[in-house]
């Protein structure tokens, strides 16, 4: 998890210098700061019963709040030159493919589900058939390691606006074949270098990379970019991830 000192130093990078809530009310960064004791004192049980662990999980959500708040959803993440990229024989595999991987690429396709008016069993040529949307952008994992790969893939955002997904929805939970979940909040989900990617150095994705589909998600820690992507369900409810689960982010932004 965070700590104060590192959500301060985030909040002082150059993004967007105010957020809007859903109540319309403009919110700046310099006020969130002033408010940020205030509201972890309101957060903490200093009764003889109370468990540190409880406190954590409402200082973790509060860092959400504030990255949700301050999120940015037209802002770009850092697109480089192919000189600037990661040689295709750098492209680090951070987790090999499992042995009891759920999915047959050969058979595979995406499930989707929830609060959308065309659910159903997607192939990878019709995710394909959307404009294709190339990019060299930054994998920053949370153990402390970056690369920049060359990504291909649709914007999630297409695919979304294609089945039908409700415009007042919140999240988009995904699952993969190896049992990993994850949830998105809306604005990440639909932000425009979201992919779902099947390619690579302008190649079909290889199996350990997460094919036939994965997650690419440039504003988030490399978690959130989900591998062997199997399902996708919008939904109004705040699910966590197998990594949240454990302590982690569930904003995870960068």
């Amino acid at each position: 998890m965070r700590t104060m000192k590192k959500l301060e130093d985030s909040l002082y990078k150059p993004a967007q210098e105010s957020g809007i809530t859903e109540s319309g009310i403009v919110i700046r960064r310099r006020d969130i700061l002033r408010l940020a004791p205030l509201a972890l004192l309101a957060a903490c049980d200093i009764s003889p019963e109370g468990k540190t662990e409880t406190f954590l999980r409402k200082v973790q959500g509060f860092n959400d709040w504030v990255q949700g708040t301050i999120f940015g959803p037209h802002k770009l993440a850092p697109e480089y030159a192919i000189s600037e990229m990661t040689p295709e024989s750098g492209f680090r595999v951070n987790t090999d493919s499992p042995h009891d991987l759920n999915l047959d690429p050969k058979t595979w396709a995406l499930e989707v589900g929830g609060l959308v008016q065309k659910p159903g069993r997607y192939s990878l040529d019709q995710i394909k058939a959307f404009p294709k949307r190339v990019m060299n952008t930054r994998h920053v994992c949370v153990e402390g390691w970056s690369m920049v790969p060359r990504w291909g893939g649709a914007t999630l955002n297409d695919f979304l606006n294609a089945v039908g997904a409700d415009k007042n929805a919140k999240y988009v939970y995904v699952a993969s074949g190896d049992g990993y979940y994850t949830t998105y909040d809306m604005a990440s989900a639909r932000h425009p270098q979201t992919l779902l990617c099947y390619e690579a150095y302008d190649k079909p994705l290889t199996l350990d990379h997460g094919a036939p589909l994965r997650i690419v998600i440039p504003t988030k820690l490399g978690y959130k970019n989900a591998k062997w992507l199997t399902n996708v369900f919008v939904t109004n409810e705040k699910t966590s991830g197998y990594w949240e689960d454990q302590g982690y982010d569930w904003f995870a932004g960068i």
